[in-house]
């Protein structure tokens, strides 16, 4: 009878103990779906940041290296720049000059055409000039000193003219090549300034861009962070369930504890009074972990000094210049021409100009230059031949041709052989 009360209380313990664990774990269920839900999400926001931070940081980079590119760019105008200024003032020195001397040859012209009417009004002829001589002498000796000066007279009138002409021609000459100087810079120009254009096109674009990463970068880090805020809430409510259950558990393991006991203790009674009951003992048991582990233009040649490519070069003086072209003989550009210079020994170079003035090694100054060093200047290229002279694809007007090596600003000497 006893025994039965006992069974019977325990039993109403355990229900009511129960139906209070299911409605906790309802909720705590609930919301640990709504947290892994969010943990999904939270996972998805993240990797997405991760994803528009790479491609920010990698249009970022890009950005800097476009802004390198222009900075470089605009310290190469103004190299440019002064080199067109210092070429304009020596055409105008050299216009000036031709002025000068030309208007010395007229003079020079006018004095000698002067002298000639003075002899043809007092004589029409050389003969009748050596006899008014001869006729008004006072002796032989006079009459031959005297056609001796005019002899003299005539011929330092006309070495004078003629080197009055002659220097008109130089400076003439020096002009026209100091234009043909000049052309080719203003085409360099355009170059550099069209390439400018299209860097602040490129930095625009990439500034947009990345303006736009940072939108997105943003929307998803709120976004995270509305998700990171429902699971830490989620997770704070569960904490609290659980901290219930503990607390509901502790205090039903006390409650079964009392009651178990007052029923051990009235069986106990209980056996002594009847002396048909006794107690039992309990055993305990261990089990044990186990784990696993399981286990032409002429045949190509190889190699060449400095002097033999320099030679070589200059075999194709005069023949013409074409843009994007790489053909010795019918046509090539500046870079072109070093390009297939060099690819003739079997020497390979970048197609670039910019790129063929870093390669090899860096010459410490003109004076320490060798036929065949590349002469890199501010958009162009040349090939050094020896005695300050290059020998470069020059302009569409000129073509390949040889040019003083300081006609231009030097940037870079560069030693390939």
């Amino acid at each position: 009878m006893i025994t039965r009360i006992i069974s019977f209380i325990l039993t109403i313990i355990l229900l009511t103990t129960g139906l209070s664990s299911t409605a906790f774990a309802t909720s705590k269920t609930d919301l640990k779906k709504d947290a892994a839900a969010n943990q999904k999400k939270l996972d998805a926001a993240n990797e997405e940041i991760s994803s528009i931070s790479s491609e920010k940081e990698s249009m970022e980079a890009e950005l800097e290296q476009a802004q390198s590119q222009l900075v470089q760019l605009l310290a190469e105008v103004d190299i440019l720049k002064s080199d067109i200024d210092k070429k304009n003032a020596e055409i105008e020195q050299a216009q000036s000059d031709y002025d000068a001397a030309k208007l010395t040859e007229e003079r020079q012209y006018n004095t000698m055409r002067a002298r000639i009417k003075y002899m043809y009004e007092n004589g029409s002829s050389s003969s009748t000039e050596y006899l008014d001589i001869l006729l008004h002498s006072n002796s032989l000796s006079d009459a031959i000193n005297k056609a001796a000066y005019a002899s003299k007279l005539y011929e330092y009138d006309r070495t004078l003219l003629m080197n009055y002409m002659d220097a008109k021609d130089a400076v003439a000459e020096r002009k026209q090549a100091l234009e043909e100087d000049l052309s080719e810079l203003e085409e360099v120009q355009e170059d550099l300034k069209t390439r400018e254009e299209e860097l602040n096109s490129t930095i625009a674009e990439q500034r947009s861009s990345v303006e736009n990463f940072s939108s997105r970068l943003a929307a998803a880090k709120s976004e995270a962070k509305a998700y990171q805020k429902k699971i830490e809430e989620d997770n704070a409510k569960i904490a609290k369930i659980v901290a219930a259950e503990k607390e509901a558990a502790r205090k039903k393991a006390e409650e079964e504890a009392r009651k178990k006991k007052e029923a051990e203790e009235a069986a106990r009674k209980a056996a002594e009074k009847s002396n048909s009951e006794s107690s039992s003992s309990d055993s305990e048991s261990s089990s044990k972990k186990s784990g696993s582990g399981a286990q032409s233009e002429g045949e190509k040649v190889s190699g060449g000094t400095g002097s033999q490519i320099a030679a070589y070069a200059q075999q194709f003086i005069g023949n013409p210049y074409v843009a994007g072209g790489t053909s010795l003989v019918n046509g090539c550009d500046c870079s072109g021409f070093v390009w297939a210079v060099y690819n003739h020994f079997g020497y390979s170079l970048p197609r670039q100009s910019g790129a063929q003035g870093a390669s090899g090694t860096a010459v410490d100054g003109m004076e320490n230059a060798q036929p065949g060093d590349i002469f890199y200047y501010v958009g162009h290229v040349g090939i050094y031949i020896g005695n300050g002279y290059i020998v470069h694809a020059s302009t569409p007007a000129t073509g390949i041709k040889i040019t003083p090596a300081t006609y231009r600003s030097i940037s870079s000497i560069r030693r390939i052989v």
